[in-house]
């Protein structure tokens, strides 16, 4: 990709880069910043971290983190990085061909789970700390299989974010 253009990649916005007539173009897509993830990890960090308190107040069982949640993330953060690498790969190689609607699929789908991973890894995050200093052996447990969920988002928001940098094509237009 060559500077100052820009790819299938990003958020559209008003300080694209120029376009033919001087002026920013709108429909300029930069990779996505770091507000969206951020405010969707603030927002399951809170909801996690309230799952115990209202459990509690509602005399309902506090949840159990299953093991098999914790492995299905993971199987995502290993099919996102595949992805990832494989457009890279294929947009790296002048002989490959990646379809317009194939690069435009992958970019939404790693756009969808970067803030999608984020808003998991927080909730997972609230809920580990929610059980920080509580002594009871299933509090450790909670916060063990938690806080290992959390990290398991968070490589599915590291994944995500790889394969939304995969798909920057370069571009066929000399620079300006």
């Amino acid at each position: 990709m060559s500077a100052g253009r820009s790819g299938p990649t990003g958020s559209s916005g008003p300080s694209g880069p120029p376009g033919p007539d001087g002026r920013p173009d709108w429909r300029a897509m930069r990779p996505m910043g770091p507000a969206a993830p951020a405010v969707a990890a603030a927002i399951g960090l809170v909801g996690g971290w309230l799952v115990r308190p209202v459990a509690a107040a509602t005399g309902v069982t506090a949840p159990l983190v299953p093991w098999g949640s914790v492995l299905v993330l993971g199987v995502v953060a290993g099919v996102l990085g595949l992805a990832a690498w494989a457009t890279r790969t294929v947009i790296a190689d002048p002989r490959a061909r990646l379809e317009p609607h194939q690069a435009v699929n992958r970019l939404l789908l790693a756009r969808a789970c970067v803030v999608v991973g984020s808003l998991v890894a927080g909730a997972y995050a609230g809920y580990a700390l929610s059980w920080v200093g509580l002594p009871t052996e299933l509090a450790q447990q909670r916060l063990t299989r938690s806080g290992v969920a959390a990290l398991a988002s968070v490589a599915v928001v590291v994944a995500a974010a790889l394969l939304e940098r995969a798909c920057r094509v370069r571009s066929d237009e000399p620079d300006a």
